[in-house]
């Protein structure tokens, strides 16, 4: 009997000695939901033996932040400039050799850095050390991708990451699968499908191992993005690209390096003489979507000096983790004063959505 490694290329083969058009389309889905089933049977055998030696990183502040990129694109020298932390800087590859995490203190908010090892093709089969080092970023709340200006290219990386199961600037697909003890595989569109046929998505659920199922799509999606919702271990991180070393750029150079990032946030920047540094702080900041949050003692004023830092789209019952777990445990309810109140001091519950410089006082049971 054929091993998994032998049966996924042979599946890989019969992908690319088919010509790929509308007819072949369900054909190849159905075969890349396949290549998905045997690699996440070969990940789950994998792992019983044991986990593999990885880097491990204390979560610190309020979002974090992975340093991505090839070797020697100045990354070292970006997280020294963002945060004061000291990660040895060389003009050789493979300077840093371990995850080295710093602070960015910014609008009051506490952003940890991390100064990644270089990635390298094949970076997500392993090679020099790639799958430890995209495990860590599979954590980030942003990747920020460090290029350089004399080769501004990604391609090599973002295919690695893409690999590796992550996805830049792209939103999860909406689309549930319930299994179901019988009736076969049902396809539920609730929108017009014009890149895939609800067929081609029940074949592809078929031949992933789901036999009883109920398929709601509420997304225009793709045969990719089905194979993403079916292999379901994908994670969806915001990125922003940082071009290094501009200012040794020639005339031209960097206007055709912005080119080539289109659907990405593009900040031009020098580590070396912190130019652009102050700009890429901030769109760090936008990026993350964190709020600002003004803690209001009952019967006292509100403090206008520290605020708490939550995420964009946050609850009352969210600030109330944030706090401490008790707050919320023992919550009666809060009252509001701001841009998400109906009027000032409006009472709410844990599930109002909290904005940007609301001053809250939460009521708890004694």
């Amino acid at each position: 009997m054929a091993t998994i490694d032998e049966q996924i290329k042979e599946l890989e083969e019969q992908i690319a000695n088919t010509k790929y058009n509308k007819a072949t389309e369900a054909h190849i889905g159905k075969l890349k939901a396949k290549i998905a089933r045997l690699t996440a049977e070969d990940e789950k055998r994998r792992s019983s033996k044991g986990p593999t030696k990885g880097f491990y990183v204390k979560k610190a502040g309020d979002a974090t932040v992975a340093l991505v990129g090839f070797p020697s694109v100045g990354k070292s020298t970006l997280l020294n400039q963002l945060t004061g932390a000291k990660s040895e800087v060389g003009a050789y590859h493979f300077t840093t050799l371990d995850i080295v995490p710093g602070v960015l203190e910014y609008n009051h908010a506490k952003i940890q850095i991390l100064d990644m090892p270089g990635l390298i093709k094949d970076a997500s089969r392993g090679k020099g050390r790639g799958r430890e080092v995209i495990a860590a970023a599979r954590a980030s709340d942003v990747v920020l991708l460090v290029m350089d200006i004399f080769n501004p290219k990604m391609d090599v990386l973002m295919k690695e990451l893409y690999n590796a199961a992550i996805r830049l600037n792209q939103t999860k697909p909406d689309v549930v699968i319930s299994g179901s003890s019988q009736g076969g595989v049902l396809v539920k569109p609730t929108v017009k499908l014009t890149k895939i046929d609800p067929e081609t998505i029940k074949d592809m659920a078929v031949a992933y191992g789901h036999i009883n199922a109920t398929i709601v799509v509420r997304d225009d999606i793709n045969v990719e993005q089905m194979l993403d919702v079916l292999s379901g271990n994908r994670v969806y991180i915001k990125c922003v690209v940082a071009i290094n070393k501009v200012d040794l750029a020639k005339p031209g150079e960097l206007e055709a390096a912005l080119e080539l990032y289109p659907d990405h946030t593009t900040v031009p920047i020098s580590a070396a003489t912190g130019y652009g540094i102050e700009e890429l702080k901030q769109t760090l900041y936008e990026t993350i979507e964190m709020i600002r949050i003004y803690l209001k003692p009952q019967g006292k004023e509100a403090d206008l000096v520290e605020p708490l830092i939550v995420k964009k789209g946050n609850t009352v019952g969210d600030v109330c983790e944030v706090i401490h777990r008790d707050f919320k445990n023992n919550f009666r309810y809060a009252m509001v004063w701001g841009k998400s109140a109906k009027f000032p001091g409006q009472t709410v519950g844990l599930d109002h959505t909290v904005e940007d410089e609301d001053i809250l006082t939460i009521i708890v049971k004694r």
